[in-house]
C-alpha cells in the first residue's frame, strides 16, 4: 500500500531480514543499552544512527498489535499470527539480546565511569549526541506547502527549549525501597522516553529519584524488582509504541524536525562543564548542575567530544553503506 502523502511511509511491506545482519544487530542493540545506562543519552538517538529505527518501531507496534487481537478479535490468534509475521524477529531478538547484555554487564562500569569522570564522560558523550543530531534532519522527507519552513524552525527551537528544562530539572533525591507501583509507573513512563530520540529515560529516572535505585537493582540482580521494572515497561512500550509510530508514518517531516529539536536541548545534560548537582538524602549528588565556563580538565573533554562526533560520522558512513546494501539485497531476492 503506498500513500500519496509524501510524510507518510509504507506500513504493510513485509520484509525478511537476512541472518548476516544478526552479529551487527546485536551490537546495535548493545549500544542502545548502554545509550540508555547513561543520564542524558537516549537509546533512541542511538537507533537512528544506526539505522534501525524506523525498523524497530514498525516491528514493536505489530506485536503490540497481535497482542491486542488475542484480547479484542476479530480472528484473534489467526489475526495475532500475521501480525506476528509481520514483526522482523531477526532484528528485534537480537536488538533485545544486545540491550539485555549491556544492561547486565556494564551497568555498573558504566556507572563509575560517569560518577568518577563526569567531564570527561560528558565530553564523550556531548560530541557522540551532537554529531547524532544530523541523522534526523538527513532522514527528513522533502518539505511540502504543509510544512511551513518557519514554523517547522519555530517547533525545533520550541522542542529544544523542553527538552533543555526538562534535563536542568533532573535532580530529584534518590529513593530507597519505592513501593514497586510506584516502579511499575515509573518505567511505564521511562521507556516512553526510551524510543524518543533525545529524551533520555535515566534521566527521568534521575528526576524521580530511581536511578541509582534501579541500577542498584540490576546491579545486584534483584529479581523481584527487575521483573515489576520490566512488566511496566512492556505496559508502556505497548500504550506508547502506536502514538509514535502513527506520527512517523503519516506526520513525518514534523516528527523527525522534533526529534532533532530534543537531541539539541538534551545537551544541555551532557555539558562537560558544569557546577556540582544537588546533593539528596543517601549522600549523592543527582541529575545536572548549573552550566559553567570550561574548567581544568578542558583538553579531555574536547578530545573525547572530538571522538564522539567521529564516531557517530562513521557510523552514519558505514549505515549508509550497508543500509543500501541490504536495500539492493532485499530488491534482489523480490
Amino acid at each position: 500500500m503506498t500513500s500519496s502523502d509524501p510524510n507518510s511511509v509504507s506500513v504493510d511491506v513485509e520484509r525478511s531480514r537476512s541472518k548476516a545482519w544478526i552479529p551487527l544487530d546485536l551490537l546495535r542493540g548493545f549500544l542502545i543499552g548502554s545509550a540508555e545506562l547513561v543520564p542524558g543519552v537516549s537509546g533512541g538517538t542511538v537507533a537512528l544512527v544506526t539505522g534501525v529505527y524506523d525498523e524497530l518501531i514498525d516491528s514493536a507496534a505489530h506485536v503490540v498489535k497481535a497482542a491486542k487481537t488475542v484480547v479484542t478479535g476479530p480472528d484473534r490468534w489467526a489475526g495475532a499470527l500475521r501480525e506476528l509475521r509481520r514483526t522482523d524477529w531477526f532484528l528485534i531478538i537480537p536488538v533485545l539480546i544486545g540491550m539485555a547484555t549491556a544492561v547486565l554487564s556494564i551497568a555498573g562500569l558504566l556507572e563509575s565511569f560517569v560518577t568518577g569522570n563526569p567531564e570527561l564522560a560528558r565530553g564523550l558523550f556531548f560530541g557522540l549526541v551532537a554529531a547524532s543530531i544530523a541523522v534526523p534532519l538527513k532522514m527528513l522527507p522533502e518539505r511540502t506547502r504543509r510544512q511551513p519552513l518557519l514554523l517547522g524552525l519555530l517547533g525545533f527551537v520550541c522542542a529544544a527549549a523542553l527538552a533543555f528544562w526538562l534535563t536542568g530539572m533532573a535532580g530529584g533525591a534518590n529513593v530507597e525501597n519505592p513501593p514497586l507501583i510506584a516502579v511499575f509507573l515509573v518505567a511505564a513512563v521511562a521507556i516512553c522516553a526510551l524510543v524518543v530520540p533525545g529524551v533520555s529515560g535515566s534521566f527521568f529516572l534521575l528526576a524521580v529519584g530511581m536511578y541509582t535505585t534501579t541500577l542498584s537493582a540490576v546491579d545486584d540482580r534483584d529479581l523481584v524488582y527487575i521483573a515489576v521494572f520490566g512488566l511496566g515497561a512492556i505496559v508502556g512500550l505497548a500504550v506508547f509504541v502506536n502514538i509514535l509510530r502513527y506520527f512517523l508514518h503519516n506526520h513525518r517531516w514534523w516528527t523527525l524536525v522534533i526529534m532533532a529539536g530534543l537531541m539539541l536541548g538534551s545537551l544541555r545534560a551532557l555539558w562537560p562543564w558544569q557546577s556540582s548537582a544537588e546533593v539528596g538524602a543517601d549522600g549523592e549528588a543527582h541529575g545536572a548542575g548549573a552550566l559553567l565556563a570550561p574548567y581544568d580538565p578542558v583538553g579531555g573533554p574536547l578530545l573525547l567530544a572530538a571522538l564522539g562526533a567521529v564516531v557517530v560520522i562513521i557510523l552514519i558512513v558505514v549505515e549508509s553503506k550497508f543500509g543500501a546494501k541490504e536495500t539492493k539485497d532485499h530488491l534482489g531476492e523480490g
